[in-house]
């Protein structure tokens, strides 16, 4: 099984970036393939072209989302690791999402609308937020993002939504405590939904 880590986080240090790190090795400690695609270090475009919008002619790609797509083309599981900013993922992913993962990828066009081109493939997400868990609760943050972003994302694109775990409260300065409570979780989640792949022999 392959999956491609998408990170979204401008710090290489950062609580994201460890979490992304430590998704990778437990996977890979599971046997499965890791393809890491760390957005900013990418310097990846966000901005969806005129030429990539859907319309009475066929969508033409520029090159740096083709090459992505020949990237993602054998990958089992997408892992979403980012930050909630304005109850919403980074400007980036969500540029990522709309340019990678359109027409001629996520789907294609079908009799009264679309169809899902990556059945059987899944998606676990993993968010930090400086509020309080109570909070993205209380307020249906956390809710309304995975049914507006998880969710639709999943059912156009035919994704398995396996999981979504949210950090919250995690501001500078969090405890080693803490620090090590989210790492624990988030190997703890990737032996929950993945199995073990057999070591392969000669």
């Amino acid at each position: 099984m392959k999956h491609a880590v998408i990170l979204a986080h401008p710090a290489r240090k950062s609580l994201n970036a460890e979490i992304a790190r430590t998704y990778a090795e437990a996977v890979e400690r599971l046997g499965h393939e890791v393809l890491v695609r760390d957005l900013y270090a990418m310097r990846f475009d966000p901005c969806l072209k005129a030429s990539e919008i859907p319309g009475p002619k066929a969508p033409r790609f520029r090159d740096d989302v083709m090459r992505e797509r020949e990237r993602l083309a054998d990958v089992d599981v997408f892992a979403f690791v980012y930050p909630i900013w304005f109850n919403a993922p980074p400007a980036i992913l969500k540029g990522y999402v709309d340019r990678v993962f359109g027409m001629g990828f996520g789907f294609e066009p079908g009799f009264g609308g679309t169809e899902p081109r990556l059945g059987g493939r899944r998606l676990i997400s993993f968010s930090t937020s400086g509020a309080p868990d109570h909070w993205v609760r209380e307020t249906h943050a956390l809710s309304d993002l995975t049914r507006l972003f998880d969710a639709h994302l999943g059912g156009t694109c035919g994704l398995k939504v396996v999981d979504h775990a949210h950090f919250g409260g995690m501001v500078s300065g969090i405890t080693q405590e803490a620090f090590e409570a989210v790492i624990a979780k988030v190997r703890t989640a990737a032996a929950a939904h993945f199995r073990a792949h057999p070591p392969r022999t000669a």
